[in-house]
């Protein structure tokens, strides 16, 4: 980025070569003004904003003391360099408070000067990249934030304390609406039976980073939200609630589904809710989505539009009611509500009459998928096991069987929620959350802040849990997601070093070349030619 300077001093012939003289373009330093005394400096400083400022100590009207002065009275920030002749040299102790960076005799040095002007240019440029880093990690904590809000209100964990955090533009969260879209993997049942657990890492890593390029185009405020694998609630923030355009959100459906399927071979499905949702409703309409997905699961084209909420029978809303109490059980180890909930849901199955069957077997259906997917989310439920269940479903059991596996399964999730230590709990939501954020800045005070914990115990945990510090855990997780991407996609080293959290690609390259011998692209070809060997 180029700087801008300002030259002050009432001796034309000064300015003159001072123009001529300084390589400025060599530099990269646009000359923006000048001026033959403060008064007129200070009115280019307003307008101009230079970071530069070779300025005279004595000048009519208003001299560089003043000058300066009045410089930082304005809050600028700009290095000036006094320029000054023997004689006047008496002055320097006087503007030393006003942080002038260095002091030039006349007749002045040219090739001095020009030495100087470099030296304080770079030490300008560091300064503000480090700014610029600053700012960028700020805005990516806050953003975090932002999301572990969201996410708590969608899950319905946490509470309302963090709500202040809710918005950059000083709006409380009564006056936040969002338009909603629920993505999901289309046959994810089949997939997640034929990826290990490498591959759905990649292609939950994958996917995610598609929505989230698409959306930036859109260029307004949006989050995307990974509930659990091969699930994303994507939140674009819509105010005042009358901007909600149906048939523009339908749109953006329909090329989130493009865009992963042109660049992943991949396809998803999507519902949308067609109406704007308030921060307090973000829960109630996510269930709904969900529910809408799994029971239009032969539906693998177009968008799912559910209608506005229709009043459900009483028995209908008291079998969702119950499949709900017993997952927020399972999920919060609640044993008493989850075998409660479980007991009710399967007296209100039998009390159905046979006519009822064919309606409640795909609410049942549901109701396996989505124990299944919870499981594997809370880790409980190992990949063998979860294979043999998924076979039992092919075969499109009755009501009786399709009941006595959701049986087995809550029975078994119930066993193993209860085994794990508190500790082991807080291990798996820090795993998920760096396998969601690899391309954030992650740190041990972030993970303990998002677990609650300190950092030092945070620290224990960890190398206990994982045989590994934390450190050297996500460098490992960031360059096994950096092969597999270097392996697959045609995106550039830069980009896939930024999705992996490396805002550098020098520092990414440096990395990569110590954890595998090679360099990305040194790896990229080799990987891209044994494929097309």
């Amino acid at each position: 980025m180029r700087l801008k300077a300002l030259l002050v001093d009432d001796e034309i012939n000064i300015i003159k070569n001072l123009q001529a003289v300084i390589p400025w373009d060599e530099l990269d330093i646009d000359i923006v003004g000048t001026a033959k005394n403060g008064e007129a400096a200070l009115e280019i400083v307003r307008s101009q904003a230079p970071e530069l400022i070779l300025c005279d100590i004595r000048m009519p009207v208003m001299d560089g003391i003043r000058f300066l002065e009045e410089l930082r009275e304005h809050g600028s920030d700009a290095e000036v360099i006094m320029m000054t002749g023997y004689q006047d040299f008496s002055y320097v102790r006087s503007v030393i408070r006003y942080e002038v960076k260095d002091y030039i005799l006349k007749p002045i040095d040219y090739d001095e000067l020009g030495h100087t002007i470099g030296r304080l240019v770079e030490g300008i440029r560091e300064r503000q990249a480090e700014q610029q880093n600053i700012q960028r990690e700020w805005h990516q904590v806050f953003h975090l934030a932002y999301e572990k809000v969201l996410y708590d209100v969608l899950m319905e964990v946490g509470g309302g304390s963090a709500r202040p955090l809710l918005k950059h533009h000083e709006l409380s969260g009564e006056d936040l609406t969002f338009a909603m879209l629920l993505v999901d993997v289309a046959d994810y049942s089949q997939k997640e039976r034929n990826w290990d657990d490498k591959e759905r890492k990649l292609w939950n890593f994958a996917v995610h980073n598609v929505l989230q390029e698409y959306l930036s185009t859109l260029q307004i405020p949006y989050s995307v939200l990974q509930v659990r694998s091969g699930e994303w609630c994507v939140l674009i923030e819509r105010m005042p609630p009358e901007s909600f355009d149906k048939h523009q959100c339908e749109d953006w459906c329909n090329q989130l589904r493009d865009a992963v399927e042109r660049y992943l071979k991949l396809r998803i499905r999507v519902a949308l809710h067609p109406a704007p949702v308030s921060l307090e409703k973000l829960a109630h309409v996510y269930k709904n989505l969900q529910r809408s997905l799994s029971l239009n699961a032969a539906q693998d084209s177009g968008v799912i539009v559910p209608e506005r909420a229709k009043e459900q029978s009483e028995q209908s809303q008291r079998l969702w009611d119950r499949i709900e109490e017993m997952v927020t059980g399972l999920k919060r180890c609640d044993r008493r509500k989850t075998e409660g909930a479980l007991r009710e849901l399967n007296e209100s199955f039998r009390q159905l009459p046979d006519a009822s069957y064919e309606r409640v077997q795909p609410i049942l259906h549901y109701l396996c998928l989505h124990l299944l997917r919870e499981m594997r989310s809370m880790d409980v439920i190992q990949g063998e096991d979860e294979a043999a269940f998924w076979k039992q479903l092919d075969h499109n059991p009755g009501i009786r069987e399709t009941l006595a596996v959701i049986n087995r399964l809550v029975d078994r999730s119930i066993d193993s929620v209860m085994k794990k230590k508190t500790s082991d709990v807080l291990m798996l939501s820090a795993r998920d959350y760096i396998e969601r954020n690899l391309s954030s800045d992650l740190s041990i005070d972030t993970l303990a802040d998002y677990l609650g914990i300190s950092g030092s115990y945070f620290s224990l945990l960890f190398k206990q849990h994982f045989g590994e510090t934390f450190v050297e855990y996500v460098t490992k997780q960031r360059m096994e997601m950096a092969k597999s991407m270097l392996a697959i996609s045609d995106k550039s080293i830069t980009a896939i070093g930024q999705m992996v959290g490396y805002a550098e690609r020098r520092y990414f390259t440096r990395v990569f070349s110590k954890y595998t011998g090679q360099l990305p692209s040194e790896y990229r070809e080799q990987t891209q030619n044994k494929t097309q060997a």
